[in-house]
């Protein structure tokens, strides 16, 4: 009884979902498989934004598909097909979606309900992060005590409200009500969301010992991390000089600066990791895929991988395969030319004819 409960709020959550993000005529289709074709159509829809938000990693035509929403012979095989590879692609963190067989995995039961609730909140995100270059770039107004330490905080404050569909707030607002506001909104939606959707991945309670612990070695951490950004910005500045040593470069120069000079300046060795990332984390943050697997390859792989090195010939330089040189001595000539006698002279010895 619990189970069909559970299952009936998550269709209404994602019949929300949908209407939220303006497909208010597919919520029929909800409730069916994938061999629906109205379903097929609905994730298509839904992959097709999210082609368009640019949330995914390969490259595709303007007249290619992410998903084919046919109807006819072998249609629903090749959605399934096409849809696996959607899923790989976005690291869907449901791994019975992510197996091997996607088509046995949807036939279980909320199967269908799960991957909509993904590609649902797959475009929010993407539509909020096409949302986020988009704010106004103009210092905002301060909204509470302390919001002359930084337009940064202020930014991520005001796109926060513009996710939760909170008014902007006013000028000269206490920081503690505009908490409040956030905390009263976030406490609303939570019970629409399925269980365990937003665990976190700090789970353990951190007392004052902890947070000391995790604060050193955080900073540990970012110190580390700025000596390496530091040695790869350096080793950018070289290559990037090495390119106005050629003859070219100075009818190009004045060109080539103001190309890179401003994706130089935004570079900066500093990193902007804290432990508000750590604590904002959600567990399937923690799913790793290895750079070789497969799946990352897929949207990794290009013709220039294919292409085979021959044999590479042998140039050396390896100093436990060196002759140390061995000292000759080369007696004066009559001429008086040549060096003088006992002129010690370091070579190879020459062989006797």
């Amino acid at each position: 009884m619990e189970g069909a409960e559970a299952e009936a709020r998550e269709w209404v959550a994602v019949a929300r979902d949908l209407q939220a993000l303006g497909y208010e005529g597919f919520s029929g289709a909800t409730s069916l498989g994938t061999s629906c074709p109205d379903f097929r159509a609905l994730c298509a829809r839904l992959a097709a934004e999210l082609a368009t938000l640019g949330a995914l990693e390969r490259e595709r035509e303007e007249s290619a598909e992410v998903l084919r929403a046919g109807d006819g012979p072998g249609a629903e095989e090749e959605f399934l097909r096409q849809l696996a590879d959607l899923l790989r692609e976005l690291h869907c963190p449901d791994r019975a979606l992510c197996g091997g067989d996607c088509a046995a995995a949807l036939r279980e039961r909320g199967a269908c309900l799960r991957l909509l609730r993904f590609l649902c909140s797959e475009l929010q995100a993407a539509r909020l992060l096409r949302l986020y270059p988009r704010l106004d770039s103009s210092p905002a107004p301060p909204c509470g005590e302390g919001a002359e330490e930084g337009d940064d905080v202020v930014q991520e404050l005001v796109l926060t409200f513009q996710a939760l569909g909170l008014p902007r707030p006013t000028p000269g607002t206490a920081a503690s009500r505009l908490l409040w506001e956030l905390h009263d909104k976030i406490s609303e939606l939570l019970p629409s969301l399925p269980p365990g959707f937003l665990q976190p991945l700090l789970s353990n309670p951190l007392d004052a010992p902890r947070w000391e612990a995790l604060e050193s070695l955080c900073q540990r951490l970012r110190d580390q991390y700025c000596c390496r950004r530091c040695l790869l910005l350096k080793r950018l500045d070289l290559t990037t000089s090495a390119f106005h040593w050629s003859d070219r470069a100075e009818a190009q120069g004045e060109a080539m600066k103001v190309v890179l000079i401003p994706i130089r300046e935004a570079l900066s060795p500093e990193s902007d990791v804290s432990i508000a990332h750590v604590l904002a984390a959600r567990a399937d943050l923690s799913r790793l895929v290895p750079a070789t697997s497969k799946a990352a390859r897929r949207g990794t792989c290009c013709a220039i991988n294919k292409v085979l090195m021959g044999n590479v010939p042998d140039r050396g330089g390896r100093p436990n395969e060196l002759e140390a040189p061995m000292p000759s001595w080369q007696s004066r000539r009559e001429d008086g030319g040549g060096r003088k006698a006992g002129r010690q002279s370091w070579g190879r010895k020459k062989k006797k004819k």
